[in-house]
């Protein structure tokens, strides 16, 4: 679960919450749905969205930001977009069959493909696809047996960011916010989502291999457990669980928080607003999180919805969703097209080995993600709840 692009915020008041997505976990990784298209065909005249607010942008928000209008010019197709506040929101609304094409993050991918609620996407028909960086093709959160169910959209790290005056020495693990947390109680941040159970497992992981946790997102009970009873030890030094990238911007600043997880818009946002922050990829790596355009088994305007997939992730307007949201491109083209030259080196956007050291949001699913078959993981239901006893 990820929600609204910042830029939109600062524009809009409120339109960036990022709410604990608190749904179903799925039951499994099956799906079925409408099988792949073979041809794209005339437009329908219109196409429905489900977005992220900030990927599907008709300047209204801000002037300078206008993908949409020149997509309904070129293809016919009119764009209706329904801007969704949280993962469990957009997997509702794909189950009504009234939506065409949705910007679904993985902690909603699995479910969706499960669901039977998307169709694989026949790549081919996405002439755009072939620039995609190889790193986020095929992937578990947007693929099964083979077959892509979407087309990848962008992609971010979950960073560690501290305050350069506050915090010494300089850290370059998760410890500093697990078991180093005492030493700064009270001004700990962290994410506030069922999904951040995946960071602690990630640590786990790294520093307790006798769990044999090997995929952050696949946990069985013995490790779901070990990941929550250290998110419980945690939670006495949590000063604020974030989901307003403003207000952890503002804690940043007033030094009400001094470290804990983030983004690296966020940073950036932070450090022009002359907070003494910077932000690591810790040793260990992170969790992210990467955005994939799904297509409805239902969808009614088919076509329409191919021309979306491939505009959307052509070079210049990839570049322009990127620099607007702030977060890696997916298409490689796209880094000649950013108004700022610097954009995709800050983002690390075709940087493979910075990227290997990222681990996906991905739904938590009973059919282990890690390849075993001799037991049964835990799924997002039982991370929600699971969650909800963290916080207390």
């Amino acid at each position: 679960m990820r929600n609204a692009n910042p830029w939109q915020a600062a524009v809009a008041a409120g339109v960036l919450l990022l709410a604990v997505a608190c749904g179903s976990g799925g039951g499994g990784t099956g799906g079925g749905g409408a099988a792949e298209r073979k041809s794209v065909g005339k437009g329908e005249g219109r196409v429905d969205l489900i977005a992220w607010a900030g990927y599907a942008e008709d300047g209204s928000n801000d002037p300078r930001a206008d993908w949409v209008h020149p997509f309904e010019k070129q293809t016919g197709c009119k764009v209706n977009t329904k801007i969704a506040g949280t993962s469990d929101e957009m997997v509702s609304l794909m189950k009504t069959g009234q939506y065409d094409t949705v910007s679904a993050s993985g902690d909603a991918t699995l479910r969706l493909i499960a669901a039977g609620d998307v169709a694989p996407v026949n790549t081919r028909l996405v002439p755009n696809y072939r620039d995609i960086f190889s790193g986020l093709k095929m992937r578990p959160f947007n693929s099964k047996n083979g077959k892509m169910y979407g087309i990848p959209h962008g992609r971010g790290a979950n960073l560690l960011m501290y305050r350069t005056d506050k915090v010494s020495p300089a850290p370059d693990s998760w410890k500093a916010v697990f078991d180093g947390a005492p030493k700064y109680s009270g001004k700990v941040t962290a994410y506030d989502s069922p999904i951040y159970i995946a960071d602690a497992a990630l640590y786990l992981m790294k520093t307790r291999p006798a769990l044999g946790i090997k995929d952050p997102y696949a946990l069985d009970r013995t490790q779901l457990d070990a990941a929550v009873a250290l998110l419980k030890k945690q939670r006495q030094y949590v000063g604020e669980y974030w989901s307003d990238y403003q207000k952890e911007v503002t804690a940043f600043k007033g030094g009400d928080s001094v470290i804990g997880t983030t983004w690296q818009v966020i940073a950036n946002t932070a450090t022009a607003q002359k907070a003494p922050v910077k932000a690591v990829l810790p040793k260990e790596g992170a969790t992210g999180w990467s955005d994939t355009w799904m297509v409805s088994a239902k969808a009614a305007h088919p076509n329409c919805a191919y021309k979306w997939l491939n505009w959307i992730v052509s070079p210049k307007v990839n570049a322009q969703v990127a620099e607007f949201f702030g977060e890696a491109p997916a298409n490689a083209k796209a880094c000649r097209e950013t108004a700022d030259p610097h954009h995709c080196a800050v983002y690390h956007a075709d940087d493979e080995a910075y990227y290997r050291r990222v681990h996906f949001w991905t739904t938590p699913v009973p059919q282990c993600l890690d390849g075993r078959k001799n037991v049964t993981c835990t799924d997002y239901a039982q991370w929600t709840r699971a969650w909800t006893e963290i916080k207390g």
